[in-house]
């Protein structure tokens, strides 16, 4: 393509892509209120929310662990240590065994 088609097309698009651009912004970048005590009601509002979520989690986090460790206590019997091979000593001569060389 010729560089004039070029930018008769980059014209073309630019025409058509400003409006779709502002309507994008407006759904995806909202506006903060002018209104100096709206502001500070949203704000306050916002960590409200924060607070609460971070209350719930760490709430949930802690009950699961306590429900965890009470069903690993309720439902896994303790069974009795036994000493390994009944008291018998195994007894064996050891050698170390070197890892060979990798040829490359």
């Amino acid at each position: 393509m010729r560089l004039p088609v070029l930018l008769r097309f980059a014209t073309l698009l630019s025409r058509f892509e400003r409006p779709v651009r502002g309507v994008l912004r407006a759904v995806i970048e909202p506006r903060k209120p002018r209104h100096r005590v709206l502001r500070a009601v949203l704000a306050i509002l916002g960590v409200g929310v924060l607070a609460v979520l971070l209350t719930v989690a760490v709430v949930l986090g802690a009950a699961m662990i306590a429900g965890g460790l009470l069903w690993r206590l309720v439902c896994r019997p303790q069974r009795p240590l036994r000493p390994m091979a009944n008291g018998r000593v195994l007894d064996a001569t050891y050698r170390v065994v070197r890892r060979p060389a990798l040829s490359r």
